[in-house]
């Protein structure tokens, strides 16, 4: 049928089924999410009334400057995300194209996401709490809680044990664990103060400097993604766990020592 027909009309006819892909793609929902600059929380402070860190048992110190720990928000697992929205987002400084497996548990419900995420976030601050006291060789009679609304997953961890290290012990020697900066940073951490990597740390960075902070802590591994959209105005300081950064930022404090950097 084809022999039949002109050079112009049979590119034409065979060029449908392309045109119809095309199309397909672009309307189509794809298995991704896109992400962008979340919201951030002091953990030294209060978040929508609440403190974050409160303890018992134990002596705790006023602190100055800020602990922020750092989010960031993504289309939701029910999200249809179109090839136009990953086309935009691609070429975008201030957003990211993410495979949704990786922001969300594979092949569950909204709710059972909600809750699987709520758990992530229970079981990191029992381990940030256990990390941390077993760094200051606390006894088992002091008493940690955390709150937290409206986030979710174990992200948070790094930040947490170092909130409850600056509020019994600051730096060690009366001083501030933040020096009174505004420090930020993300990172999961095990029992034993071990520090592990998050993903979304660009955008993370990003989120910690709109809302003030100077110095970024990262999880070593991350560090060349952490660089590769750095705002100006935004140090990073590597750590591999929880002594390590809570050495990093007592060097900082005092200008003395060797302070790792990306």
């Amino acid at each position: 049928m084809l022999s039949r027909l002109t050079r112009p009309k049979a590119v034409a006819v065979c060029a449908l089924p392309v045109v119809a892909l095309l199309a397909t793609a672009v309307f189509a929902p794809l298995p991704f999410s896109v992400a962008q600059p979340g919201m951030t929380a002091n953990v030294l402070g209060e978040n929508k009334g609440d403190p974050v860190i409160t303890i018992s048992g134990a002596p705790t110190r006023d602190t100055s400057g800020q602990l922020r720990m750092t989010t960031i928000e993504a289309t939701g697992p029910d999200a249809r995300v179109s090839f136009g929205d990953v086309l935009d987002s691609w070429f975008a400084t201030d957003r990211a194209v993410m495979p949704r497996d990786s922001v969300y548990p594979s092949g569950n419900t909204v709710k059972e996401i909600e809750q699987h995420n709520a758990d992530e976030m229970k079981k990191s601050q029992d381990t940030a709490t256990e990390a941390a006291l077993s760094y200051l060789h606390e006894k088992n009679d002091v008493n940690v809680a955390l709150k937290l609304a409206d986030v979710g997953g174990p992200s948070a961890g790094l930040l947490f044990s170092l909130g409850i290290v600056d509020k019994l012990d600051g730096d060690g020697s009366g001083g501030d664990l933040t020096g009174g900066r505004t420090i930020a940073g993300t990172g999961t951490i095990d029992a034993d103060g071990a520090v592990g990597a998050v993903g979304g740390v660009a955008l993370k960075t990003q989120a910690a400097r709109r809302d003030g902070a100077t110095v970024f802590l990262v999880p070593k591994a991350e560090c060349s993604d952490a660089k590769s959209e750095l705002p100006k105005g935004l140090r990073l300081i590597p750590v591999t766990t929880l002594k390590g950064a809570v050495d990093a930022l007592v060097s900082l404090e005092k200008g003395k020592g060797s302070v790792p950097s990306c």
